[in-house]
């Protein structure tokens, strides 16, 4: 007998021999029924896995993991492709895996996909279910596995397995007619899938690399209720409508151009005025806090970043060097040793401590051009940074004010839906982090104590940490349903040592400071995507690039619809006014589309009364208003800002 430890806790005894599926039978008939996959000592298996010694086990299904899911969607990959080897048998495989939401397969094919194509496709698929074929795995040696794919002349495959190293078993899965190199794990038969979509056809190269050739990649979901396919395509539709990219053109926010470069987006004026006033409202928060702003080159000598660390662990996502003169110098990927040179600018006694020093910094990191989208993901950013330089005895304080900063502006924006993220290192993985086990205990212990301290929920994660120390992370769940990482705050004890930062204790002796790297709104560009993305361009009142459309009724209403204007100008709002010969019902539509939280329909009896109409972006039409109590209620809205 051998004992399993489940999830739960509780310790099961079989029979030596059993597989996974035959354990979950045991446990009962609808888990085996629902299972898609397992974990055995925290490595997911196939269901066909044969348990032979004490172990933890974990069973997996559709609905209880991210790991139960792939294991649905890469078998459903596997019926795909079976598919189209049905209707093409010419077709050639190259891989087809699982991703975080439904899979993808790529072929080398004659001729693109067509939607006729996809329909076809599909509705084999669901023949192939119907079938309910039985899935079977089996393995082969390197030699024998080169020896089969050659003969079923699948090239792209003879190349992966090619790749692997001698001596390596190789595993199949076959179903039917069809088999296919794969490592798994799969369902055990194709009728365990229930409702399958195809989603889009595109290019792809093969392996990623533009040298290679061009292959055609089909995009598709599988679920275990047909319900649950609606529902998705509801959340592709939703996503579509919530997708900055296409917010950003529509709006005129900010726009990208071949001749400047992948992942180099522009402001344009409106996105430029959101943007500023985003870093006025941060910077305004953050001196009050008693922090001080510097600006600092967005170019450093190479050496500042060996210095720092970062060279060693950083240096594949920077910028090429560029020799200047005797100098190397690269574009900076962050700027933490900038302000570790202004603390050490001149010495500070412990009375100084702590010093906040903050920046909007402008910042350059490599990302594959494959990789850039829109404000998400940049290579040029400008981020929200501090850094805090504190004696050890004041770290729980300021870290629980940054906490504190982080919860008030979620609060102002009305960010409710976010989870804190305790970033650890991986222990097995030490050559990613600083060499250092007593200070990594040290401040991630000292992380840990201050978040049950503050009455914080948060859940832990190896292997997300910075080289030098443990962070928080603040996850935001997006409209769409993405985590996005907005906010970080992280403890660090290596800098400080490496630039050997000092202040002069009450002893009169130099004392090392320890350093909070923190990010309230993270990077610009980012925070940005999200709140386009959140709010579907339709920003609240005090960020509205436009906050108020003025429309007169015909031309002889131009000028009082002027004088209005002028009177909100006065009052700093973002205001303007709609002349053009068009009938108001089309201006109003026009306005909507711009997403302006307020239109001010001026006539004759608006002109007779000095009073507006009034219309809300979000309420429609409230009628008329003096105005003076408009320029009130506005006033009011925008200094009170639910912020």
């Amino acid at each position: 007998m051998i004992k399993l430890t489940l999830k739960d806790g509780s310790v099961k005894q079989v029979e030596s021999g059993k597989t996974v599926f035959e354990v979950a039978k045991e446990i009962s008939e609808g888990l085996a029924r629902m299972a898609t996959c397992a974990s055995v000592d925290g490595k997911t298996v196939d269901l066909r896995y044969v348990l032979d010694k004490d172990c933890s086990l974990e069973i997996h299904t559709f609905e209880s993991s991210l790991e139960g899911k792939k294991a649905y969607w890469h078998t459903t990959s596997h019926i795909m492709a079976q598919a189209i080897k049905r209707i093409n048998p010419k077709a050639q495989l190259a891989i087809g895996p699982a991703i975080d939401e439904g899979f993808y397969y790529d072929f080398d094919v004659e001729k693109n996909f067509t939607d006729e194509d996809k329909e076809k496709i599909e509705a084999e698929m669901k023949k192939i279910i119907k079938e309910d074929l039985p899935i079977e795995k089996f393995t082969l040696t390197r030699n024998e596995a080169i020896k089969f794919m050659k003969e079923k002349d699948e090239p792209y495959k003879v190349e992966l397995i090619e790749d692997l190293p001698e001596g390596e078993e190789i595993s199949f899965y076959k179903q039917g007619e069809f088999t296919d190199l794969c490592a798994g794990p799969h369902l055990m038969s194709t009728g365990k899938v229930k409702a399958v979509k195809i989603l889009s056809s595109s290019g792809a190269y093969w392996r990623g690399d533009e040298k290679n050739k061009m292959l055609q990649r089909i995009y598709a979901i599988s679920f275990p209720k047909a319900s649950q396919v609606e529902e998705h395509l509801a959340k592709l539709e939703e996503a579509r409508q919530r997708d900055h990219r296409k917010i950003g053109k529509d709006l005129e926010l900010f726009m990208t151009h071949k001749l400047v470069g992948s992942g180099l987006p522009m402001y344009l004026p409106n996105g430029a005025t959101v943007r500023r006033l985003l870093e006025r409202y941060i910077q305004d928060k953050e001196i009050e806090m008693g922090y001080s702003h510097v600006y600092t080159p967005s170019l450093a000598n190479s050496e500042l970043y060996k210095v720092s660390g970062h060279w060693d662990h950083y240096k594949e996502d920077m910028f090429p060097i560029m020799q200047m003169d005797n100098e190397a110098m690269v574009l900076r990927p962050m700027n933490c040793p900038h302000h570790m040179l202004i603390y050490k600018n001149k010495m500070h006694s412990y009375r100084d401590l702590p010093i906040r020093i903050g920046e909007l910094a402008h910042d350059f990191r490599y990302e594959d051009s494959g990789s850039v989208c829109g404000l998400e993901r940049v290579r040029a950013m400008c981020q929200n940074d501090a850094h805090l330089f504190v004696r050890p005895d004041q770290i729980k304080e300021e870290f629980k004010n940054v906490v504190k900063l982080i919860l008030s502006v979620y609060e102002d924006f009305g960010f409710k839906d976010y989870e804190f993220r305790l970033s650890l290192r991986d222990k097995e993985n030490k050559e990613k982090y600083f060499d250092d086990d007593e200070m990594w205990e040290k401040a991630e212990s000292q992380l840990r104590e201050i978040l049950t301290e503050l009455g914080v929920n948060f859940y832990e994660a190896k292997g997300e940490a910075a080289f030098y120390g443990p962070k928080l992370d603040v996850q935001l769940k997006s409209a769409v349903g993405h985590d996005v990482t907005v906010s970080t705050c992280q403890l660090d004890f290596l800098l400080p040592e490496r630039f050997k930062l000092e202040y002069i204790g009450e002893d009169g002796e130099p004392h090392r400071p320890v350093v909070i790297h923190r990010a309230i709104l993270g990077s610009f560009d980012r925070f940005m995507c999200f709140l386009i993305e959140e709010t579907k361009g339709a920003f609240p009142l005090w960020l509205a690039p436009m906050q108020v459309e003025v429309i007169p009724i015909t031309d002889a209403h131009a000028e009082y619809a002027n004088k209005v204007a002028e009177e909100l100008k006065k009052m700093k709002i973002r205001c303007e006014v709609d002349s053009r010969s068009e009938k108001v019902g089309y201006k109003i539509r026009e306005a909507q589309l711009k997403k302006v939280p307020y239109m001010l329909i001026v006539g004759e009896k608006e002109i007779e009364t000095n009073s507006v109409g009034v219309r809300s972006r979000s309420d429609g039409d409230i009628g008329a208003m003096k105005l003076e109590d408009f320029k009130q209620k506005i006033k009011s809205e925008i200094e009170n800002f639910s912020r």
